[in-house]
């Protein structure tokens, strides 16, 4: 599943660099074997930013993107649709994207966050209830979680005061609003599918014959 990741990763445009991050020594293992650029880390971040953060610290990277490990079909024109979403907005410090929901039970589950956006694109909110409330039909979208970075930005978000908001929700990237941060959020057709279980890694592998067939 990791090469899955590593490898859609790396046919993205914008990215220059595929590094894995991780504090296991399996996972290091099986990255070294099909030959990707690996870092141990330390063992004691509470959260993958801190982690990610750790990696660019050493790294001349300016823009920084943290994707999830168990989404082996990520789609790398998803990845350069949230990089380019700041990459010609030096005042925007952080990036993400979001799908429009298209099943229904999705809108009320709290393990799906949803998010609200301004005219131009930036998060207002962030929230595992649904949002906006449907007093006439509304249009819902779910939060993709990859997170695009500038630099100096991801350095110093673990330093950042966690307010009530991200206390409630349970929600990193509330931590950016709380303290007065735009989010830039880009609108994605890629339908995020992380694979927790073992009957998510059999659907997800379902998925990829079929679009190995498909072409």
């Amino acid at each position: 599943m990791l090469q899955h990741v590593w490898e859609r990763a790396s046919q993205a445009r914008y990215l220059s660099d595929v590094v894995i991050a991780t504090d296991d020594d399996r996972i290091y293992r099986a990255a070294a074997e099909f030959k990707a650029r690996v870092k141990m880390t330390r063992s004691d971040h509470l959260s993958g930013t801190d982690r990610v953060a750790e990696v660019a610290s050493a790294s001349d990277a300016q823009i920084v993107v943290n994707i999830q490990g168990d989404e082996p079909l990520i789609d790398p024109a998803a990845i350069d649709a949230a990089v380019l979403g700041i990459l010609d907005d030096e005042e925007t410090l952080m990036g993400t994207l979001k799908k429009r929901i298209e099943r229904e039970a999705e809108i009320g589950d709290p393990n799906v966050v949803k998010v609200v956006t301004d005219r131009d694109g930036d998060a207002i909110y962030f929230s595992r209830s649904p949002i906006p409330y449907q007093r006439e039909k509304a249009a819902y979208f779910k939060h993709i979680g990859l997170y695009v970075y500038r630099r100096d930005f991801l350095l110093a978000y673990s330093d950042l005061p966690v307010g009530p908001l991200e206390t409630a929700e349970k929600l990193e990237q509330l931590r950016a609003l709380e303290n007065g941060f735009r989010i830039r959020v880009v609108e994605t057709e890629y339908e995020s599918l992380g694979v927790d279980t073992p009957e998510d890694w059999k659907r997800v592998a379902a998925l990829y014959e079929k679009l190995m067939v498909t072409g």
